[in-house]
């Protein structure tokens, strides 16, 4: 992957920079190549055609635009879009119908972090037409404050882990038929008197069989059924990705190409996959100022002062996402980043509505996330 830093060695001229900005506002709006006749046209420049042509091709000499085939006019280039977003985007305020249109999708409150995060997806996919992701906390610091066993029929139970922080994570396990609702019942509230606010790095199987073993129930039905209470206790700090609008993407002209479109939707399906790279971005906002107290400004993210970070074309690393942009922010418990939200579009997404959309979405799922706080005060 080239080093785009090292790239810029030139600095852009007031006039190259008003250029590149309507160049790549009009390719975002158009999705046409933009030619210097069709530039003047759209936009209000004192500049003559001649100059409009001569900077356009300076631009594409040092990387900024390129001719698409043989189409008269150009496109950004991945380098032609970093400097848009990290020097010239204009990031519009939200409007009020745009606030009370979020608001909507946050009014009914929700009972655990799980629902606040699946809406806070839908909402950013609804909003901006994208699609949309958020990553589910890592928590393996949080409490565990309950473990329940609903029986569904003999042999099977859902079991339903819940956090301190209002996360809840369920799993159906198999258990021994031979266990009656009572039993279950009873075993749950054993392990939950037993666990209930210890730290989930802090329980071992030993823990929770130490607890278990509290029943009268014989060894040979309990073990296993111990033994998936671990299993599910542990999982629950596993992280995951809630996505809205998988599908969206392929409305785009850029994904015509069904090849294209495949690999691109191949990835997205492994949520491993992508839920590993979304931790690896949360890690990378995470990483405090240099050892001098000055801000890096990393080569994927605007300033660190900025709330977010935004990846482009050949800066994603996962497969089938080169013709993509990839906007994204944090979201806290504690005060301690956790989780992330994204929005995934072509590498010409509206980037101004995007970021206001992902900033005021983390501002609501910041300020639903401390009402859950304040409840188990």
């Amino acid at each position: 992957m080239p080093n785009i830093e090292e790239e810029r060695d030139m600095v852009l001229e007031d006039r190259q920079k008003l250029i590149l900005k309507a160049v790549v506002d009009d390719y975002i709006s158009t999705a046409e190549p933009v030619g210097s006749k069709s530039l003047l046209k759209r936009n209000s420049f004192s500049l003559s055609s001649a100059t409009v042509r001569n900077e356009m091709a300076e631009l594409e000499e040092n990387g900024y635009l390129i001719h698409p085939h043989t189409s008269a006019g150009r496109i950004p280039t991945d380098k032609g879009y970093r400097e848009y977003v990290d020097n010239l985007i204009t990031i519009p305020e939200m409007s009020g119908e745009e606030t009370r249109k979020t608001h909507e999708f946050f009014k009914a409150g929700f009972e655990e972090i799980t629902q606040l995060l699946h809406q806070a997806s839908h909402a950013l996919s609804q909003n901006t037409g994208y699609t949309s992701l958020t990553l589910t906390p890592r928590l393996h610091q949080s409490l565990l404050r309950q473990i329940k066993m609903l029986m569904i029929e003999p042999g099977r139970v859902l079991m339903v882990v819940v956090l301190g922080e209002g996360v809840v994570k369920d799993r159906m396990v198999r258990v021994p038929d031979m266990l009656d609702s009572t039993q279950i019942l009873q075993i749950s509230n054993a392990v939950e008197a037993g666990l209930a606010g210890m730290p989930l790095k802090d329980i071992t199987f030993i823990t929770v069989a130490s607890a278990g073993k509290k029943t009268l129930i014989p060894d040979n039905l309990l073990n296993q059924i111990l033994y998936e209470t671990y299993v599910s206790i542990k999982q629950a700090d596993n992280i995951n990705v809630y996505m809205d609008g998988s599908n969206k993407i392929l409305g785009f002209p850029e994904f015509n190409d069904i090849k294209k479109a495949r690999i691109f939707m191949d990835t997205l399906a492994e949520q491993g996959v992508v839920a590993g790279y979304l931790d690896e971005v949360k890690q990378e906002m995470e990483r405090p100022e240099n050892e001098d107290g000055h801000a890096k400004k990393n080569q994927l993210s605007l300033l660190r002062n900025r709330p977010y970070m935004i990846r482009i074309g050949q800066e994603i690393t996962l497969s089938g996402f080169n013709e993509c942009s990839f906007v994204t922010t944090s979201y806290k418990i504690g005060g301690k980043v956790v989780g992330s939200i994204g929005v995934i579009g072509p590498k010409r997404m509206e980037y101004g509505k995007v970021i206001s959309q992902i900033n005021y979405v983390r501002m609501m799922v910041n300020e639903e996330i401390s009402k859950f706080a304040k409840k188990q005060e």
